[in-house]
């Protein structure tokens, strides 16, 4: 298993989240997060489980597909 956290910016999709990841609430309160596991985080802003995706973007239509610019030596 990496070390590095990978946050995957899907298209029409959630944000796929991988590696050693801890998600703190606004008091600073974590989510239970399956260690190794990957998590899917909610982008369009209707999901019931928020942060986390179920999937209310696919029945919203959201759509969304930005692209990093290259980047050399990074």
């Amino acid at each position: 298993m990496s070390d590095d956290v990978v946050i995957k910016v899907q298209k029409d999709d959630s944000y796929l989240v991988s590696g050693p990841v801890k998600i703190v609430d606004s008091d600073g309160n974590p989510f239970f997060v399956t260690p190794g596991s990957e998590v899917w985080l909610c982008r369009c802003g209707n999901s019931k489980t928020k942060p986390f995706c179920d999937g209310s973007h696919k029945k919203a239509g959201f759509e969304s597909d930005p692209k990093a610019d290259p980047i050399e030596d990074y």
